[in-house]
């Protein structure tokens, strides 16, 4: 049974890759770090149905707790097959406005955490000489967004990031590719109002706002090993929002 481990598992786009990587019969490691009770509740639900999972709890923007997170889920379920780079926070703010505290937390939250989670995960992939790195950016860092130019800015690190593992672990049987979601129905859309949400939906051609299942889809896609010879790609889930 292959392992699949999801970082920042407990809501949004990362509880959608859980379930739909649990139903696929993965074993399924669920991150979290503040939603302990969202990610005890998925764990339940995933174990109720006969399904396999395990809760970790680890602040992944840290170093130290990202290589103990491996580690532990290493020793839990002995190896890690898939790697799915999802937490992160939103900063939405004028540029001139954000400050040097806020940047910091932003790239540590949403760009060293793929650092560090792939640097010791790969290290576990090369034994085995097999891996899925699968990361999680956004559209906006493909094409910038107005009064987030700071995430836009660690979206598009993720991109580059994802071209450059591609580059060196390919020759190891260890992929790495990024998916860009465009407008998905999770809380980071709680700072918008309906009418702009609204407004997001008329920009969208497909007439609706995406779900965490979507990006979900193309995670599966990326895992699965008809997907041996794709690497370093970029894949939008936005609904030809781009």
């Amino acid at each position: 049974m292959k392992t699949v481990l999801i970082t920042g598992g407990a809501r949004g786009i990362g509880k959608g890759c859980v379930i739909a990587f649990a139903q696929k019969g993965y074993n399924v490691a669920i991150n979290y770090n503040n939603s302990q009770k969202e990610a005890k509740n998925l764990k339940n639900d995933i174990l109720s149905n006969g399904l396999s999972a395990e809760i970790f709890k680890a602040d992944v923007s840290c170093e130290n707790e990202a290589k103990k997170l491996i580690d532990d889920v290493v020793a839990r379920f002995g190896k890690i097959d898939v790697l799915i780079n999802n937490a992160g926070k939103a900063l939405y703010k004028p540029f001139d406005e954000v400050t040097d505290p806020e940047w910091q937390n932003l790239c540590a939250c949403d760009l060293s955490s793929v650092v560090y989670c792939t640097k010791y995960a790969v290290k576990d992939m090369l034994l085995h000489k097999y891996g899925r790195i699968i990361n999680i950016s956004s559209m906006w860092g493909e094409r910038g967004a107005s009064c987030e130019a700071h995430y836009s800015a660690v979206k598009a690190g993720i991109i580059g990031l994802t071209k450059a593992l591609a580059k060196e672990y390919a020759p190891c049987g260890i992929t790495a590719n990024c998916i860009t979601p465009g407008v998905i129905d999770t809380d980071m859309l709680n700072i918008f109002s309906a009418q702009e949400k609204a407004e997001l939906i008329n920009r969208t051609p497909c007439a609706r706002l995406g779900t965490p299942y979507d990006v979900a889809a193309a995670a599966l896609f990326f895992a699965d090993t008809r997907s041996d010879f794709i690497t370093g790609q970029v894949l939008g889930v936005d609904g030809g929002f781009v």
